[in-house]
């Protein structure tokens, strides 16, 4: 992957992961899929390799990541989820040929065939954004504590009480912002 563009933040769950294809939305936003060729990267590392891609494909996968964005949105703060929104991710997720496949250690994989096409790996995302916004994963859906992100995510933890998308950029530049206040406040205490 070219090193001109910002790395993946991948997570254990693929919806919200292609949703953090766009991160610091209510910052300076920053663009993790830009050109179509960074799509097929994504779709790669997120086990749904496809060949090529086309931007009109690149757009569409912008829409249903925007989509998800909105109704997962919704769904943490328990509002009625966009119509447009679920339209978007319900025509995405009956588009595409995929399967689910069980792996020999109890795991479910989804497989595209020879000949798939980024519909088909997108149906696969909207897919598993159907089953975290309805609910039928284990855990809940949190908004990033960072007022620059406030990015959607699935906090799988054991207590629920996840505070950032992820730790090592949102949490990291949180508590380090923090420390910072606390040694300008008490300049002697750094020592």
């Amino acid at each position: 992957m070219s090193a001109r563009f910002p790395d993946f933040r991948l997570g254990k769950v693929l919806a919200t992961s292609f949703t953090g294809t766009l991160t610091e939305r209510h910052g300076d936003a920053v663009e993790r899929i830009p050109t179509p060729n960074r799509l097929v990267d994504w779709l790669a590392v997120s086990g749904l390799a496809v060949e090529s891609c086309t931007t009109a494909q690149l757009e569409r996968a912008w829409e249903l990541r925007e989509s998800i964005h909105a109704a997962a949105t919704a769904a943490e703060r328990r509002d009625p989820l966009p119509v447009s929104a679920v339209q978007i991710i319900n025509d995405c997720s009956i588009q595409g040929r995929a399967a689910a496949v069980l792996t020999p250690e109890g795991n479910r994989q989804w497989r595209l065939g020879s000949t798939s096409s980024v519909e088909d790996a997108l149906s696969v995302v909207a897919a598993d954004a159907i089953g975290v916004i309805a609910g039928e994963r284990d855990g809940k859906l949190a908004r990033c504590a960072s007022p620059t992100c406030q990015a959607v995510f699935f906090d799988a933890s054991q207590s629920r009480t996840r505070k950032w998308c992820d730790m090592n950029t949102c949490g990291n530049r949180q508590k380090k912002a923090r420390f910072n206040a606390g040694n300008r406040k008490n300049p002697g205490s750094a020592k």
